[in-house]
């Protein structure tokens, strides 16, 4: 657990530029509040205590505005980036090294038994507003843009944009409207990925406009030749 305590404090100094010192993660940053309590609450789920995990996880709940249910499966080094109004289910299951930003969800679509949360592969990061709803996976190193709803599975390396959710780029491989470039600087960034609804208005702007020219063509060659 402490080596785990440690890794997550890592974690918001490696990512999070306004990180001072760990001494200001570990009593101020109320994310850490959350993951810590998490696995103080973790520990008490998996030894039978489950009354004693969900009074500790609606404390933390109470004082960090971060719902994180005890019974999840978290890995190495969460980073949760300002976090209020995150919400982390039951039977979600995240992998090592994730991001996720405020007022993200990864919640259940209804009351069925079982696996019913999304699993996040390692290296995911989750912008801002977005849901990840449903028992899928979310593949090593995606990205799901801010306000996303995310209802199938994301391949690993894509990256998912819009409501509902469309991936628009693999591996770098991205839409033609797209620079390929992704500067380093750029790796955290959770907005500028390409709008699939955008692109798809542009397409057809210039499909109007090329059959606009050849309406106009036809319309000059019918004056010359009455």
């Amino acid at each position: 657990m402490f080596q785990k305590l440690r890794e997550d404090i890592d974690a918001v100094m490696e990512r999070d530029p306004a990180a001072r010192s760990r001494l200001e993660v570990y009593f101020l940053y109320s994310g850490f509040k959350a993951v810590r309590a998490y696995r103080r609450a973790n520990w008490f789920h998996r030894h039978g205590l489950k009354f004693i995990a969900r009074a500790i996880s609606q404390s933390a709940r109470r004082r960090t505005g971060i719902e994180i249910h005890p019974g999840a499966k978290i890995g190495r080094g969460l980073f949760i980036d300002h976090g209020m109004g995150v919400v982390i289910g039951e039977t979600t299951e995240i992998g090592d090294n994730c991001t996720l930003y405020q007022n993200v969800t990864l919640g259940g679509t209804g009351k069925d038994q079982g696996k019913r949360h999304p699993t996040l592969g390692n290296n995911v990061l989750v912008g801002a507003g977005a849901k990840v709803l449903g028992p899928f996976t979310v593949g090593d190193n995606a990205r799901v843009a801010a306000g996303a709803v995310v209802l199938d599975a994301v391949p690993r390396g894509a990256t998912a944009v819009g409501v509902p959710a469309r991936v628009v780029r693999i591996d770098g491989h991205k839409v033609p409207e797209v620079s390929d470039a992704l500067p380093p600087s750029r790796k955290l960034d959770q907005i500028h990925v390409a709008d699939p609804v955008s692109i798809e208005l542009c397409r057809l702007r210039g499909e109007l406009e090329r059959l606009e020219k050849k309406v106009e063509d036809m319309k000059g060659s019918a004056d010359l030749h009455p």
